[in-house]
């Protein structure tokens, strides 16, 4: 069967199982379970419109839980077994990856990239939101700030390792060495200092989204709040501490959360700039070590990555809530 004849079968088989499923489940809650006849016929009526809504979710309910739910608790399931698959070995992937150096390695690293990322691109983003919108030309500055989000994370690692080449006629970091006359260093294979220099990456990345966000909260304050503060004597330093800060509060909460998942998640600019070597693996880069020839390593984790996030996300999401009511 040609290509474009089961692109045709799977439309038709797809619209016409809705059109179906509808039809047929109306069908049933209207003539069957409660029909709009008879001695009940106003309870009937009222039940069949409290069901309704529910049946024509409920398909895209039993997708999602599938879809969410199935590869979390498969992932557990596989993590339970040896390289191979074919033999229970518990929880021994994880006892050994706790007692491993390079583990422990990675995931220090991990805690550090996401105590230094989110904190600095929330910071460098409330600073520059502030600046840019007593600005006239802060929308030219705020679209160049925010030009690197368009960037995928290899593209801009691949950027980035022109700067730290260790060459003084294209990295910029030679280049400033070079003229006080001190030797070509490669900064990416200096330990701890090379993660940090890895980190500068995506915080140039995430600043720019930082900056939009939080300066659409800043010009939601009301200009009473700040007018009334200024005529009670405030200097700018108080208004924008005493004022500002606690009414966007939330937002920079949502934020920062938001850039730590992301950032508990990132493997790419690792994997481009180091490979993980020298000291800078992190947990996402850790587990593609063990992609494609240890399923039960890689799983663990995954998993291991899943219960570090979760609680950010759900923290996430309650403040995203907040933040709507």
């Amino acid at each position: 069967m040609s290509p474009m004849v089961q692109g045709l079968v799977t439309i038709v088989l797809g619209v016409g199982g809705c059109v179906g499923y509808f039809f047929l489940s109306n069908l049933l809650l209207d003539k069957v379970f409660f029909p709009a006849r008879g001695e009940n016929i106003s309870r009937n009526i009222n039940r069949a419109a409290r069901i309704r809504p529910w049946l024509f979710l409920l398909p895209t309910a039993l997708l999602l839980t599938v879809y969410l739910l199935y590869p979390v608790v498969g992932s557990f399931y596989r993590s339970l077994f040896n390289r191979d698959g074919d033999v229970f070995i518990g929880f021994d992937n994880y006892t050994t990856f706790f007692g491993a150096a390079d583990f422990q390695t990675a995931f220090l690293n991990n805690a550090m990239w996401a105590l230094v990322v989110p904190a600095l691109s929330t910071f460098l983003g409330l600073v520059i939101a502030q600046l840019t919108d007593h600005l006239k030309w802060g929308n030219i500055a705020k679209s160049i700030i925010f030009m690197p989000m368009a960037i995928s994370f290899v593209g801009a690692s691949l950027i980035w390792k022109f700067v730290y080449a260790n060459d003084a006629d294209i990295g910029l970091i030679n280049a400033v060495r070079d003229s006080f006359g001190l030797e070509a260093i490669d900064v990416l294979q200096i330990p701890f200092w090379n993660n940090l220099f890895l980190m500068i990456i995506l915080v140039w990345v995430q600043t720019g989204f930082a900056m939009v966000i939080l300066s659409a909260a800043l010009r939601g304050i009301p200009d009473e709040t700040i007018e009334a503060a200024i005529i009670d004597g405030a200097n700018p330093f108080q208004v924008f501490f005493k004022i500002q800060i606690p009414q966007i509060t939330s937002t920079i909460v949502v934020v920062w959360t938001t850039i730590t998942i992301l950032v508990l998640k990132v493997f790419d600019i690792v994997y481009a700039m180091t490979g993980g070597n020298f000291d800078t693996q992190i947990l996402p880069s850790y587990m593609m070590q063990f992609m494609f020839r240890d399923d039960g390593r890689a799983t663990a984790v995954a998993v291991v990555i899943m219960i570090i996030v979760s609680p950010v996300m759900i923290q996430n999401v309650r403040q995203a809530r907040r933040e709507m009511n």
